[in-house]
């Protein structure tokens, strides 16, 4: 994927003087008294900042905050406490600055943090007025949040636009690279681990995936309709029993490209669902019709973590089991020390994924964290993200060569 970079523009001397425009994702979860609970987001904007106000721009940095009503601010959807935390970050006053649509006043070597960007009118619709006049504010805008890389709004889109230069920053150029290198230009064998409560909510990720992994392992939910598809009882666990279609289409695609999909041959079980509910290890042919499918096996386990280990590329979306609860967490503790200990590069990304990551702390052994989930999700399913297509776009339009 051909874009414009950043790092490449401060390193050609091109930033000096400029006045930067940064698209950030400080989307962070605050707490009922308004304070960060997280601050993830934050600490990794910061590389971006610093790299504008070291080359001596002029900058400014804008996130969307929650869900905010366009037109209508309220106290609750400030940036306030953001704006605090990336001065403690770094090391230096960030003033928030409100209503700043119709112009911006910031000097070289000065970072301003720019109000709610979601609270302006047209944000989310991409409006073409607002987009030219975020564009006139800045001579570089900088896309830095692969979180919203996959919505066209006028801070992420429409800037990008009309802005005199577009480009990305350090975050979404190292999400590029690593997207491209676990599915455009793969390292085989090639396995996806896709998992989550519905077929349906990942239908069109399992499609697109079944043309090009070479093991495609499902789990939780989705495992189950898988079963179904294969013949086997899942007593009465969650299943969605009117896409066994889909999921025979899914293995039959695979297997004509003399690929798998890897079915559960042994279980973890249990009556009801909840944390203290006996777990019982059985047979995939042997579910009663009571039993509830709550995490795979050790055997379907250990098999799946041999994939792993020999693969050359490991996409990682979904726990295979229910891993907030100790007896059904081993299934997807296993399959997370397997890629772990895999020389494989590894691309992890999904809320639940990240926070069995976290859970098992193997974060240094994962190749590359996203940290955009519906981008994430996106990608998987095959799509060009509006953000990637325009940034490709204008490169080409400055380089036509």
């Amino acid at each position: 994927m051909h874009i414009l970079r950043f790092a490449d523009l401060v390193t050609a001397g091109r930033v000096r003087g400029q006045r930067v425009f940064i698209r950030a994702d400080l989307n962070v979860p605050l707490d009922a008294s308004g304070h960060i609970t997280e601050d993830t987001r934050v600490r990794a904007s910061v590389p971006c900042i610093r790299m504008a106000l070291d080359a001596g721009a002029a900058v400014m940095v804008t996130s969307h905050l929650g869900r905010p009503t366009e037109g209508q601010f309220r106290p609750e959807d400030s940036l306030a406490p953001v704006a605090a935390r990336l001065a403690e970050l770094l090391g230096r006053a960030v003033p928030l600055v409100a209503n700043w649509v119709d112009g911006v006043a910031v000097e070289a070597g000065v970072v301003v943090l720019l109000e709610n960007c979601r609270v302006n009118k047209g944000e989310k619709k991409n409006d073409e007025t607002l987009a030219r006049k975020m564009a006139a504010l800045c001579d570089i805008f900088v896309h830095d949040a692969f979180g919203t890389a996959h919505r066209a709004e006028a801070s992420t889109y429409g800037i990008a636009q009309y802005a005199k230069v577009a480009c990305a920053g350090p975050l979404l150029a190292a999400e590029i690279d690593a997207i491209g290198k676990a599915l455009a230009d793969p390292k085989r064998p090639l396995v996806a681990i896709v998992a989550g409560a519905k077929v349906s909510t990942k239908l069109t990720i399992l499609q697109s995936l079944a043309a090009k992994v070479d093991g495609l392992v499902v789990g939780g939910g989705i495992a189950n309709t898988f079963l179904l598809a294969a013949g086997l009882p899942i007593g009465k666990s969650l299943a969605e029993a009117d896409l066994v279609h889909e999921a025979k289409a899914v293995i039959e695609a695979m297997r004509a490209r003399g690929a798998e999909v890897p079915i559960p041959q042994d279980v973890v079980v249990a009556k009801e669902f909840n944390a203290d509910a006996p777990a019982s290890v059985k047979a995939a042919a042997d579910v009663a019709a009571d039993d509830l499918i709550l995490d795979i096996g050790p055997e379907t386990a250990a098999l799946l973590a041999a994939k792993l280990e020999a693969a050359g590329t490991i996409v990682w979306n979904g726990p295979v089991g229910v891993f907030e609860f100790d007896a059904f967490a081993k299934g997807t503790e296993t399959i997370a020390r397997a890629i772990a200990a895999s020389s494989a590069f590894s691309i992890a990304g999904g809320g639940d994924t990240l926070a069995a990551i976290a859970k098992y702390g193997i974060e240094k052994d994962i190749g590359y964290i996203s940290t955009g989930g519906g981008a994430f999700l996106e990608v998987l399913e095959g799509k060009t993200l509006p953000a990637f297509e325009i940034l490709e776009r204008r490169a080409r339009e400055s380089n036509p060569g």
